[in-house]
């Protein structure tokens, strides 16, 4: 299991940028898989914002695609999303997601970090 601690967030205006950081604390031979951010949608679950998967492959939300950038370290477990040309329905709790395995799977998630964006 690991434990995911998001930094970042706060308060925007539209068309501004906002830059989040998760670290992620496990075991030394615990094997991340995937690694990225998810939000709040209206009424329904958690909508994926961007997501980092092993080999370098990355997925992001319709919504963000060409707006927001996944970056990845390796090295000290981090995972972080630039988020640029931000708007209104971009404000959401955003959640820091880490899903790897140390004789299981296990699929992790941050507390959770506010982003508003607002005139």
């Amino acid at each position: 299991q690991a434990q995911l601690v998001e930094f970042g967030g706060g308060f925007v205006q539209p068309g501004g940028s906002l830059r989040l950081s998760c670290k992620a604390s496990h075991h030394s031979h615990y094997d991340i898989h995937a690694m990225g951010w998810y939000r709040p949608a209206s009424g329904k679950q958690r909508e994926l914002v961007a997501l980092w998967r092993d080999g370098g492959a990355i997925d992001y939300g319709d919504s963000v695609t060409g707006r927001f950038t996944i970056s990845r370290d390796k090295d000290k477990n981090t995972v972080d999303l630039q988020m640029n040309n931000l708007k209104p329905e971009d404000t959401a709790v955003y959640y820091c997601y880490a899903e790897g395995s140390f004789y299981r799977i296990y699929k992790d998630w941050g507390q959770g970090t506010q982003v508003t964006v607002s005139s």
